[in-house]
């Protein structure tokens, strides 16, 4: 393993007994001191690769490095390397934040007066100090979620994986949660997260990898993939006869709209189309005047520039939104198999 590195990924696959392969093959890497996003929709195998990492999931196979030390051979060495917070917040509502802090902290190895004094100091670091003797059980959703993330700090990892960290969370939540994590990579913390909330990964992450069915389909900093769609991205909704446009006239605003040489690209999204172009303001008069000259009025309209949503629509032509309602199931299906909650 380069010293440039917390985590290296090579090959790996995970098939469950049932013959599901919820990680198909992939590689990637994690610099040391990096903010690194693992995105993706439900189902996509961010969850298990999370969990082979942290050594709570056996592969199938491939090499998996994390902190210099085999996922395989080296497991309690991971283990004391690495930092765990799970979407499923696992507390004890009858204890109280210190309490519970200073549990993990002998847990890890701290002595008692050590634990006592790390827990006080992560509880007055996320602003939970005034609580500290407050039993968790009394705590709110963003509360929990932040008590829950600092119990995995408590032996000063050097890396500290993060699964969905702000699911559940109200805005207000979300955004301190996102402040604090940037002071801990900031502080020499290497972060690898799963979300499949775009803003988050733009937000936070320096370098992601886009997973889908188990497989790495795009790869690199935000701006990088942004700047890869390229233009702006147009979004048409036309105004049907009914409820909205059926499938029919969508399928014929798309012919008509690929025809015109600006376009780039044409996907359908929403009930609607996403059409990149290179000068949005440009194309729309010429856009809304070319489908009501062909009797398809536009319902409504949209201009923006290219958001990682549109990256995952580039790269699997449809949108981690629409994904968010069905999922492929697999993480559903094998959750209960594996004594699992899912997402």
């Amino acid at each position: 393993m380069s010293s440039e590195n917390m985590v290296e990924v090579r090959n790996l696959v995970k098939i469950y007994p049932s013959g599901t392969r919820a990680v198909a093959s992939i590689d990637f890497d994690v610099p040391r001191e990096e903010f690194f996003g693992l995105l993706g929709p439900n189902g996509a195998g961010k969850s298990t690769t999370m969990k082979i990492l942290g050594t709570l999931l056996k592969k199938t196979s491939g090499t998996v490095t994390v902190a210099g030390y085999n996922v395989d051979a080296d497991v309690k060495a991971v283990r004391r390397s690495i930092g765990f917070a799970m979407q499923e917040v696992g507390l004890d509502d009858l204890a109280t934040g210190r309490d519970f802090l200073q549990l993990q902290g002998v847990l890890y190895g701290l002595s008692r007066r050590e634990a006592r004094r790390r827990a006080d100091e992560l509880l007055d670091l996320v602003g939970l100090g005034h609580v500290a003797g407050q039993r968790v059980g009394a705590y709110s959703g963003g509360m929990r979620r932040r008590i829950d993330l600092v119990g995995a700090l408590m032996h000063d990892p050097e890396i500290l994986f993060l699964d969905e960290p702000t699911v559940g969370l109200d805005p207000q939540s979300r955004i301190a949660m996102w402040e604090y994590l940037d002071e801990l990579n900031a502080k020499g913390v290497t972060i690898l997260l799963t979300t499949q909330v775009m803003e988050e990964a733009d937000r936070l992450c320096r370098s992601i990898a886009i997973i889908d069915h188990g497989q790495i389909v795009a790869s690199g900093s935000p701006k990088s993939l942004k700047a890869e769609v390229g233009g702006d991205v147009v979004q048409i909704l036309l105004n049907g006869s009914g409820d909205g446009p059926d499938d029919a006239e969508n399928e014929r605003a798309e012919g008509l709209i690929r025809q015109q040489r600006y376009v780039d690209s044409i996907n359908r999204v929403d009930g609607g189309v996403a059409i990149t172009v290179k000068d949005g303001n440009a194309a729309v008069p010429d856009l809304v005047a070319m489908l009501h000259d062909n009797r398809m009025p536009v319902a409504s309209l949209s201009v923006a520039r290219p958001t990682l949503d549109d990256v995952f629509l580039k790269y699997t032509g449809r949108t981690i939104r629409a994904e968010e309602a069905t999922g492929n199931g697999v993480d559903q299906m094998m959750g209960p198999m594996m004594g699992l909650k899912r997402r």
